[in-house]
């Protein structure tokens, strides 16, 4: 059964991140979606694989992707790697810190809040470990536009 809390989360989880996206620009958006799908579409599989596995678990009780992980990928995953791409394709320095900064952020303070909250918590996971398996997708993300634009860059010429 969802909570009343689980369901006001998951609401704003996929309305607040899309809404950012209304100021990001028609030009960004279509440079980086492709990308950006492509990485939630893989973040997905991810997460199907890891609820397999009780890497996490989410309280409310009987599990459900679709309830539980499937917010986190269609509502904040792709507004927040436009924004990544957007303020730092080019400089993979910059990319890799700010990367580093959001999923630093949510991997040792958030998922500890939304504990409290007692939506979601590390269950078969350290915080290290939970870290490094959002962080490692920065790199598909960032290969991944690369091709994109050469792609592009070779159908112009």
């Amino acid at each position: 059964m969802l909570t009343r809390k689980h369901l006001i989360f998951n609401i704003f989880l996929l309305i607040v991140p899309w809404c950012t996206v209304l100021f990001i620009g028609k030009r960004t958006f279509s440079r980086y979606s492709s990308a950006g799908f492509f990485i939630v579409i893989f973040e997905i599989i991810n997460h199907l694989f890891g609820h397999k596995r009780n890497w996490w678990k989410f309280y409310d009780k009987r599990r459900s992707f679709i309830r539980d992980e499937l917010p986190f990928d269609i509502g904040p995953y792709m507004p927040i790697s436009l924004w990544i791409l957007k303020f730092s394709y080019g400089n993979f320095k910059k990319y890799v810190l700010l990367n580093v900064l959001a999923n630093g952020l949510f991997a040792f303070y958030l998922i500890n809040v939304l504990k409290k909250m007692k939506i979601i918590g590390l269950d078969k996971l350290n915080h290290l470990q939970f870290f490094l398996y959002f962080h490692y997708k920065a790199y598909i993300l960032y290969f991944v536009q690369y091709l994109f634009e050469k792609i592009n860059k070779e159908r112009i010429a």
